[in-house]
């Protein structure tokens, strides 16, 4: 259900040259080059959105990239999914360092975040697990969920440094103190007692006031956490309880998230203040957001794993 308004977006599309690579979880550098993770190809993607070059950098066949994130120096990190590690390209030599995991448990890292300090902090979904690896040092260090089968998803940081994880195993959102490593959860309305696996949470985004949104991919919402009172508000997302939210982010403190059980996929617009939505159908139609940063600029990095492309979604310059 794509609903009509006001706002004008233009996507932009590009084929990445290695096919069913599944790429997924694309950013933008301020020199402006997307890059991408291919977690089928086992490799890292970059893009020259001003000419359409494309260069593709080949990891350990078994690392199964399932994201990347950039530091403040340019190296690409990704999470080695496949094999249980971390990994770094530094794109100016070309040179991959790989930590592995220490713990051989924890087998699948998943989503990663960078804290101010320059620490790479990081969700195992599967493993039920977070971890922090110290870049000088490459310590690793991980901790399990106090929920069992949390499965730890997406993961944010806030303006006071605390991280925030989504739990797409359980109707949670939890908080860790980075210094004490303490964990508080946070339990997510469940409209269904019978069910209490029916929610799915599996991304979140913060605005400037640091409330954390989130989609409830399982129950076909969206919703937002004040972390002060602990109080939430949800609103169903326009194409129902099969519309299933997966990805979300936030530009200049307006949501943006898919509707991934659509087809075509939608991209939808939610203004908190007037609590109106907006929604698109993106182009290449059927390949799913997983994931969807914003630009250095203000606009949108997406991608469609089953059709093999990354996007920008060019956002009006009044909102950004």
């Amino acid at each position: 259900t794509l609903i009509s308004g006001e706002t004008e977006v233009v996507f932009q599309e590009w084929t990445v040259p290695t096919l069913g690579q599944r790429p997924r979880d694309p950013l933008q550098t301020p020199d402006g080059m997307i890059w991408w993770a291919g977690m089928f190809g086992s490799l890292i993607g970059q893009l020259n959105p001003m000419t359409g070059e494309m260069r593709e950098f080949k990891l350990d066949p078994a690392a199964r990239p399932h994201s990347i994130i950039s530091d403040q120096a340019g190296n690409i990190w990704y999470t080695g999914n496949g094999n249980g590690t971390i990994g770094m390209l530094n794109p100016k030599t070309d040179d991959i360092t790989v930590y592995p995991m220490p713990d051989p448990a924890a087998r699948d890292p998943h989503t990663p975040v960078f804290t101010k300090n320059g620490d790479f902090w990081f969700t195992v979904q599967n493993s039920n697990m977070l971890g922090r690896l110290v870049p000088d040092t490459g310590d690793i260090r991980l901790t399990s969920m106090p929920t069992e089968r949390a499965r730890p998803y997406g993961i944010k940081v806030d303006s006071e440094g605390m991280i925030w994880v989504a739990y797409r195993g359980a109707n949670k959102i939890a908080m860790i103190d980075p210094d004490s490593w303490e964990i508080t959860e946070y339990e997510t309305p469940d409209p269904d007692p019978t069910m209490p696996r029916a929610a799915h949470i599996r991304r979140i985004a913060l605005t400037s006031d640091d409330m954390v949104w989130y989609v409830d991919s399982g129950r076909g919402y969206i919703g937002r956490l004040d972390p002060k009172t602990g109080e939430f508000k949800e609103w169903p997302s326009p194409s129902g309880p099969k519309s299933h939210p997966y990805a979300i982010e936030i530009v200049n403190d307006i949501i943006w998230y898919n509707e991934s059980g659509q087809r075509p996929d939608a991209l939808v617009r939610f203004d908190p203040k007037t609590e109106k939505f907006q929604s698109w159908a993106i182009p290449s139609g059927v390949g799913i957001i997983r994931h969807m940063r914003v630009t250095p600029d203000g606009n949108l990095v997406i991608h469609q794993s089953s059709t093999n492309t990354v996007g920008l979604v060019t956002i009006p310059s009044t909102e950004t």
